[in-house]
């Protein structure tokens, strides 16, 4: 690896961007580097999707983050968003990543996440940690700490599309190599 460097991938909805994800770290693994943090996963049920998990990615520990069903404060268009979930699985994989992976990932910085103090300071705190990080931002957002991510000028925004989500995750391991920029 070279640097710390730091990769946004960012896209509209359901443009590829927790898959590209998924593929760099398949990738990364398979140089036997050590993945921590979190990643979100769409809840299926008849081909539909209802909610996400989160999981954390190095102890596969999930829980449900949000839910057509679920009965909330915090409403993110139709799904129900659960805090808990979020400080229990997200926060703890990112401080833990922080402190004992090779590389970080944050999937996603988006609309339910930002709804969490907590969860806001475990990305701040990463992005300030000597280790390359990626990230998955929600593409349209205002919110402060999103903003603040894209104005950083240690963090690399690519844009996923349904054109170029087979090669990209190829594109950011070379970018994380130091073999491209």
């Amino acid at each position: 690896m070279g640097e710390a460097i730091k990769i946004g991938i960012t896209g509209l909805p359901n443009a590829g961007k927790t898959y590209a994800l998924l593929k760099v770290i398949e990738m990364l693994e398979g140089k036997e580097l050590t993945v921590g943090g979190m990643i979100t996963e769409p809840i299926m049920e008849d081909d539909r999707r209802v909610g996400f998990y989160i999981m954390d990615w190095a102890s596969k520990k999930k829980k449900i983050l949000a839910h057509a069903n679920l009965d909330s404060k915090i409403m993110v268009g139709k799904y129900g968003v659960d805090l808990s979930a979020l400080e229990d699985v997200g926060v703890k994989a990112l401080r833990d990543a922080s402190a004992n992976a090779d590389v970080i990932v944050i999937d996603e910085v988006g609309k339910m996440e930002i709804e969490c103090e907590s969860f806001i300071d475990a990305v701040k705190e990463a992005l300030e940690v000597d280790k390359p990080l990626i990230l998955t931002l929600h593409k349209k957002s205002r919110n402060p700490l999103l903003q603040d991510i894209r104005r950083r000028d240690d963090v690399r925004i690519l844009e996923v599309t349904p054109v170029n989500r087979d090669l990209l995750p190829y594109k950011i391991v070379k970018i994380m190599q130091g073999e491209i920029w």
